[in-house]
């Protein structure tokens, strides 16, 4: 596959028609691709989803969380978010506790090979990362390092988005 952005016409009236939000789109699909797919060199045992990867990546921040605020913050069905806590708990990457603010309701909180396994996975996709920037010309690392704030800023906006805001 090219590492150039495909260049077919957009639809009339399509969301297509802004090029920037259609390349930044295809450049953050192939990223996540990318990513995903070169980690098995540095993590060929990794079967995590994606989706309890970012779980722990929450909890990580988030702990111990509710799996009604975690579903919230993913943007999931809270009936999702406890399918995939209770494959976790299977696999012991998290653990569910009574809730001390209260005892009617229940905490996830990862545990010490989910805080392993998370420390793991963000490793072995930082060492990827790195290898690939260390792989490009200074010109084009500086442009990335000067774009991540507005990446960063673009992100919380598509949030506020979904939020309603």
């Amino acid at each position: 596959m090219s590492a150039q952005p495909r260049s077919e016409l957009p639809l009339p009236g399509s969301a297509a028609e802004a090029p920037d939000a259609r390349l930044l789109t295809e450049a953050v699909t192939r990223l996540r691709r990318a990513l995903r797919a070169s980690i098995r060199t540095d993590y060929p045992w990794e079967k995590l989803p994606m989706a309890q990867v970012e779980l722990l990546q929450v909890l990580g921040e988030h702990s111990p969380a509710r799996i009604s605020d975690l579903a919230a913050r993913q943007r999931l069905a809270p009936s999702t978010v406890s399918g995939l806590i209770g494959q976790m708990i299977t696999t012991g990457l998290v653990a569910r506790e009574v809730d001390p603010a209260d005892r009617r309701a229940s905490v996830v909180t990862l545990t010490d090979a989910g805080r392993d396994q998370l420390t793991a996975w963000t490793t072995a996709h930082e060492r990827r990362m790195d290898a690939a920037l260390a792989s490009l010309d200074d010109t084009t690392r500086s442009a990335i390092a000067t774009a991540l704030p507005a990446l960063f800023q673009l992100a919380e906006q598509l949030g506020q988005l979904d939020d309603g805001s």
